[in-house]
């Protein structure tokens, strides 16, 4: 695996850490969730910075988001018992498979 898209995953990882730790801290009341969130948010732009160097920014921030969206939805479900209707799966699954075609498909993902 290319290093930019060790970054690439490792900032979505972040992002998705601190995104979880944000809904825990309570709209920040809680102590521990919100250092949580502050410290991961901030290595997920750090990396996120990183991958800038090798891809473009649109092709970069429509993975890292589109991931994140993903990855939030199905924490939400799982953790915090937020329910998904079907319209929310399907949108889902499409920004999943957006992600495949830019990845798969787009000579976009190199500068």
């Amino acid at each position: 695996m290319p290093m930019h898209y060790l970054y690439l995953t490792l900032a979505v990882m972040f992002e998705t850490i601190g995104t979880t730790a944000l809904q825990a801290s309570q709209q920040f009341t809680r102590v521990m969730p919100t250092l949580v969130a502050v410290f991961a948010y901030g290595l997920a732009f750090y990396l996120l910075g990183l991958t800038l160097k090798f891809m473009p920014v649109g092709v970069v921030y429509a993975i890292w988001s589109g991931l994140g969206i993903v990855f939030i939805a199905v924490i939400g479900f799982v953790i915090f018992g937020q329910r998904l209707d079907l319209p929310a799966v399907i949108g889902l699954v499409l920004i999943v498979a957006g992600i495949l075609v830019i990845h798969l498909l787009s000579n976009s993902t190199q500068h």
